[in-house]
């Protein structure tokens, strides 16, 4: 991974390469982000970076024998830690090197998902992943041997938050006492998770979301995408490059108009049409029942933007926005919060495989109860 192939992002990139020609290198760095933003990308542009036998000041040469081990995750100073779970590969205590395999195919796929795209990848059944004791006992035998071919041997961890207790106490002790030419990549969803003492002996970096813009480009580039449906994507996406990408993939539906039209059907108190629109959402697959009610939070979110009268902080254009201003002016801030509160409730229920039909209906009904009070 080259820092050049993440878009965006040019001050944590600066950063991070100054380091180095600086000879500034902290023995543990902690890359902490939301979900499908590049903090997984970078620790591996970084460690790439630092094997990279001809760098130059901005990026990793790309040519030499490092750079060329790296495109397949291969080199043998580069070691991976990561949250892992019983499948039918392996029945009991499983370690990261079980699924390494597994591992380098889906980084190399797409270094942005999240770990429910993992363990779903792994086959874990629902099954929680964790970073187990008998883990940290193995990064210590690892660490414990000499580099191979690069100056450092690098440890990247992702997901140190899914550590047991006792496995980031081992962590601890090694952090405190690293072996020689030792580096630690940590790469977070969620810091407050890790232990105080850990945060303490790592240097923190901050990885922004993306950018509607940055996506927009990625997926018109990477994914083939048209303009304006990567401008809708990348407004859903919500700055998770991920959530953008598997949101690519999918059979499109204009989430727009149906959203404006069941929002007119329930102002009406179209009490037939509101039926029909059930099941209408009802035959939708989960996942694009999900995004509708994702993008009618994008509505509520950019509405109250606009009765505070920030209409130059809105993500949304052309008939988009007319149908914002729209639905802000029939609309007062504690309604606003209710129907938020009724779709946001109705995901949590979907993700619980509730009843479609029976959700949205009876979520129409009070949405038709309460916008014309």
């Amino acid at each position: 991974m080259l820092f050049q192939d993440i878009i965006g992002l040019y001050e944590v990139k600066n950063t991070l390469t100054q380091a180095v020609q600086n000879q500034h290198i902290a023995h543990a760095l902690l890359f902490v982000g939301r979900e499908g933003c590049a903090n997984l990308p970078l620790a591996l542009a970084f460690a790439q970076y630092l094997h990279c036998e001809q760098r130059s000041p901005n990026d990793a040469c790309g040519r030499c024998a490092g750079c060329r081990k790296y495109e397949k995750l291969v080199h043998p100073d580069l070691h991976f830690v990561f949250p892992v779970a019983i499948t039918k590969k392996v029945a009991s205590k499983p370690l990261s090197q079980d699924y390494l395999p597994e591992w380098r195919k889906m980084v190399l796929q797409n270094p942005y998902f999240g770990l429910s795209d993992w363990l779903n990848f792994i086959e874990a059944d629902n099954k929680q992943g964790n970073i187990s004791v008998e883990e940290s006992r193995q990064i210590i035998q690892t660490l414990a041997l000499k580099t191979y071919e690069g100056e450092f041997k690098i440890l990247l961890m992702w997901l140190p938050e899914m550590m047991n207790g006792q496995a980031a106490n081992a962590l601890l002790k090694i952090l405190e006492e690293p072996p020689p030419k030792t580096i630690f990549l940590l790469v977070s969803n969620d810091s407050k998770s890790l232990l105080t003492t850990i945060i303490s002996r790592v240097q923190m970096v901050q990885i922004p979301s993306f950018s509607d813009t940055d996506i927009q480009t990625y997926l018109i580039h990477n994914q083939g995408v048209s303009p304006e449906k990567a401008q809708d994507l990348a407004y859903l996406a919500d700055g998770n490059l991920s959530e953008a990408i598997r949101l690519s993939q999918e059979s499109p539906n204009d989430n727009h108009i149906l959203f404006r039209d069941w929002m007119r059907s329930c102002y009406k108190r179209d009490v037939g049409d509101l039926v029909s629109k059930t099941d209408e959402f009802a035959a939708l697959s989960k996942d694009a029942q999900k995004n509708l009610l994702l993008y009618g939070l994008g509505v509520c979110r950019e509405s109250l933007i606009m009765l505070a009268n920030n209409e130059k902080l809105l993500r949304l254009s052309g008939a988009k926005l007319d149908f914002i201003r729209g639905f802000a002016k029939t609309m007062s801030f504690e309604k606003i919060e209710f129907v938020y509160q009724q779709l946001n409730e109705a995901i949590y229920h979907l993700e619980r495989n509730a009843n479609a039909k029976i959700l949205f209906l009876d979520m129409s009904l009070q949405l038709a109860a309460r916008m014309r009070n």
